[in-house]
């Protein structure tokens, strides 16, 4: 989710659940050891549950990433054994530390011991050739030992030659079985999936077999559906009735961002997939796309854009 979920996205699908968990951005530690920390782990007090979510392969330089990030007060932090992009690949972390599981094992360890927050690992269920039925319990196995406090596991393969990135959240097929099969085989171990879970009934019907489920793209791309999370997983009434009170709620948030120097357009970026199939909702996407990026532009855009979208035909006539 890099580029996607950062600071503006979080804080706006924070207005649409209270109880979700979000997750940063994956951030290397050499980023952050070398980098301008207040800019990468900056985050608003209301994102709370928030966890960041670690790129390496160092055990000492996690371990100080890690301590570093719990000082900050996030809630938790993630090691990413997951991601397979070429970058990620040149620093032999991400997904290329599924042949690891002993290092997986010692960074686990050593972040554990420098942080006081819970330490979890996203992980795929094995890579190229490797059969995911002794990747996944080698790796379980060796961040169990070390004290992981969970397991999110992206249920597909990742193939390190061969496919992009993007083809890699798509072509490999996925095994929601295999992750059900770790659950059992690990019963005490919370396990989390993630991978081709599109909406809020698919991750209930996940939730009958397993502790969590992660939405990457499908919460970015229709966010609107996190309205859904609180009422349908949690029992608890949304914060907000609408996709339009969210975004009210959101304009002070705009001013005070502005203020600190930010355009618009950083922050109505991830507000393109409201109001999916309402009347209006494409103006809604032009408007934004086309005067969020002016100089000077403030909320205003966004109150003109909002303005542009009705409401669908059945709920004007049930009214």
């Amino acid at each position: 989710m890099i580029d996607w979920s950062d600071r503006e996205c979080r804080f706006f699908h924070r207005l649409l659940s209270r109880r979700a968990r979000l997750y940063t951005e994956m951030i290397t530690t050499g980023a952050i050891i070398h980098g301008d920390r207040a800019r990468l782990l900056g985050y608003s007090r209301q994102e709370h549950p928030v966890a960041v979510q670690l790129g390496g392969n160092d055990p000492a330089a996690l371990a100080q990433c890690a301590r570093v990030c719990a000082d900050l007060g996030y809630d938790e932090v993630n090691l990413n054994v997951g991601c397979p992009s070429d970058r990620v690949q040149d620093g032999a972390f991400g997904a290329c530390l599924m042949r690891q599981p002993e290092l997986v094992g010692d960074c686990v360890a050593a972040m554990k011991a420098a942080a006081p927050i819970p330490v979890t690992v996203k992980c795929r269920i094995g890579v190229d050739d490797q059969d995911p039925e002794v990747a996944l319990e080698e790796l379980t196995r060796a961040v169990v030992a070390a004290g992981v406090d969970a397991l999110i596991v992206h249920a597909r393969k990742a193939w390190l030659q061969g496919l992009s990135p993007k083809e890699n959240r798509d072509i490999p097929p996925l095994d929601y079985d295999r992750v059900h099969r770790l659950k059992q085989a690990w019963p005490d171990l919370p396990v989390i999936i993630n991978g081709g879970l599109v909406s809020i009934d698919a991750a209930k019907t996940q939730l009958k077999a397993l502790d969590g489920v992660m939405l990457g793209r499908a919460a970015y791309q229709n966010p609107g559906q996190l309205l859904q999370v609180d009422p349908e997983l949690f029992g608890e009434a949304a914060p907000v009735a609408g996709e339009r009170d969210a975004l009210e709620a959101l304009l002070p948030y705009i001013d005070e961002r502005l203020q600190a120097g930010l355009r618009l357009s950083q922050i109505t970026r991830h507000l393109l997939g409201l109001f999916p199939g309402q009347p209006g909702a494409r103006a809604f996407r032009r408007h934004l796309a086309t005067h969020a990026t002016r100089p000077g532009a403030d909320r205003q855009v966004l109150i003109d854009a909002m303005n542009m979208v009705r409401p669908f035909p059945e709920r004007v006539a049930a009214q």
